[in-house]
């Protein structure tokens, strides 16, 4: 079993910065493909980055494609996201989710653990 909790999450000012960071327990993280999803109040929950558990593929929403970098840190089991110029539409609770058999997708099921969530709201 996998556990992930998140942090970094907290209330910015449009045009700022966030990183998040997600961190894993067990032994196999360094095999998952990791993502980032996110919650907006009234929304489904949608994609947001994935990384292969090489790090050597990442694909992004089109919604922060050059603003947000996802990556990841296998030794220390962790996976982050960094987010720039961020916008009043980003405010949402991201959760961080890993896939056991290493799939970089952009759909919820594909992914088999999920964290509880660290909320992010970027004032305007």
């Amino acid at each position: 079993q996998v556990q992930l909790v998140e942090s970094g999450g907290g209330l910015v000012q449009a045009g700022g910065s966030l990183r998040l960071s997600c961190a894993a327990s067990g032994r196999t993280f360094s095999s998952y493909a990791m993502g980032w999803f996110r919650q907006a109040p009234g929304k489904e929950r949608e994609f947001v980055a994935t990384i292969s558990w090489t790090g050597g593929r990442v694909y992004y929403s089109d919604s922060v494609k050059g603003r947000f970098t996802i990556s990841r840190d296998n030794a220390k089991n962790t996976v982050y996201l960094q987010m720039n110029s961020l916008r009043p539409e980003d405010t949402a609770v991201y959760y961080c989710t890993g896939s056991k058999y290493s799939r970089t997708s952009s759909i919820e099921k594909e992914y088999d653990y999920w964290g509880q969530g660290t909320q992010v709201t970027v004032s305007s």
